[in-house]
């Protein structure tokens, strides 16, 4: 059994591997081609977040993924055919994730492991075995990400166009919008993530000060603290006339550039929160049965090694193969200055995590590609590469049914070949 785990955990991180190739391009690739950082640059920030987000925050995509695809009562019975079936959905996952990596097309790795789980679920027990409820809401949420993303994407940058970018001086409107900005920014962060990260303060001050306060208060204080910092810092630095030695070509710009920056730290924290259950759900589902003999249900605890394992899958996979999606989602589908990227990412995040808060594996490629058509759109229409988003559209239809016929595929040969 001890062969059996480590030969699922290898494809747990094959998986996970290949997500980070294609889908961090989604944290990053904005930023890259705006010119904002260096694809070196991108890769180590984006490794860190990505770990990050998803030790701390993988847990709850990772258990819906692993109890609400499958109908795990109708496999109570025979918990081994589940196994076998989680098996299967990480090879097709993986398989498909990296043909379209090598094609440079970021597709939903949702997508594929939920296609994945519903093609091994029906040849194992019939159309019944599927959680056609939790496949209908996820798909609702699939349908709304780049829409809901693409309008709060050109609803942010049409305000920057309009407030600042279509002014005469630009500068002066820019130091007025600077607090806005940074509450922007902070607060889509700070509301959803912040609350658990300073969790163990607020129980520290409750528990050992004795001081009693609302859960919300310490997040809220660390939000206000850091929105002042950053609008001060910022004010000092769109002030400097030059930047080591060299006047600044476009100030404005430069500004943008440090606000995507981060911006795309909170994105890819936030793919790395959703989109690590992906690959690491069938891994935990098994390590489950082989402890208890039975399915996960309700409750599904994941072990800290396993968020860990697929981390670092994400973080490999980003460093060896991501550059080609980078650059699909970069500089393929419309040209990107920081101000543009910024209004992407800060849409993106904010779709992003707050599906990830509740626990929702929607599609982070759906979300930034949505963002960016939602900028071209109010950029000029034609500057869209509608021939680009052609490309990642066939890709996103063929991603359910490819992974779910590959899944078959394999679930009935391994079947035949172990009965």
């Amino acid at each position: 059994m001890l062969i059996t785990l480590l030969f699922v955990a290898l494809l747990a991180f094959y998986v996970a591997w290949n997500l980070g190739a294609n889908d961090v391009a989604n944290a990053m690739g904005t930023s890259v081609g705006s010119k904002a950082v260096t694809l070196k640059q991108a890769i180590i920030i984006a490794g860190v977040l990505e770990f990050t987000g998803a030790v701390l925050f993988g847990h709850e995509v990772t258990e819906t993924l692993a109890t609400k695809i499958a109908n795990p009562a109708l496999f109570a019975a025979t918990p081994q055919i589940l196994v076998t079936g989680m098996v299967t959905v990480l090879i097709s996952c993986g398989v498909w994730l990296q043909i379209a990596t090598s094609r440079g097309l970021p597709v939903s790795s949702s997508h594929a492991v939920v296609g994945a789980i519903a093609g091994f679920s029906w040849v194992a027990l019939g159309v019944g075995a599927i959680d056609w409820a939790s496949i209908g809401l996820i798909s609702i949420g699939w349908v709304l990400t780049p829409l809901i993303s693409g309008a709060i994407a050109a609803l942010f940058y049409s305000q920057i166009k309009h407030w600042i970018l279509d002014q005469p001086n630009q500068v002066v409107q820019l130091q007025e919008w600077i607090p806005w900005l940074s509450t922007a920014l902070l607060g889509v962060f700070g509301v959803i993530v912040l609350p658990s990260l300073t969790e163990p303060l607020t129980n520290f001050v409750i528990e050992q000060v004795g001081f009693t306060i609302p859960s919300h208060d310490i997040p809220l204080l660390t939000g206000a603290v850091a929105a002042v910092g950053l609008t001060i810092i910022s004010w000092r630095q769109l002030g400097d006339k030059r930047d080591k030695g060299e006047i600044l070509p476009n100030p404005v710009e430069r500004l943008f550039a440090r606000f995507q920056l981060l911006s795309a730290c909170f994105v890819a924290f936030a793919h790395g929160s959703n989109d690590v259950g992906n690959a690491i759900a069938p891994l935990a589902a098994i390590v489950y049965i082989n402890r208890t003999g039975s399915v996960p249900t309700d409750g599904l605890t994941i072990p800290l090694w396993i968020l860990i394992l697929g981390g670092a899958g994400i973080v490999g996979g980003l460093a060896v193969w991501g550059k080609k999606v980078i650059a699909t989602i970069g500089e393929n589908i419309i040209a990107l200055q920081p101000s543009s990227g910024f209004c992407a990412e800060l849409a993106t995040a904010t779709t992003i995590l707050i599906a990830s808060r509740l626990g929702l594996p929607v599609s982070t490629s759906h979300a930034l590609v949505g963002g960016v058509v939602g900028i071209g759109l109010v950029q000029n229409i034609k500057s869209i590469k509608f021939q680009t988003l052609k490309g990642i559209a066939a890709a996103w239809l063929i991603t359910i049914p490819v992974s779910a016929l590959l899944s078959a595929a394999i679930f009935s040969i391994a079947r035949i070949l172990f009965r």
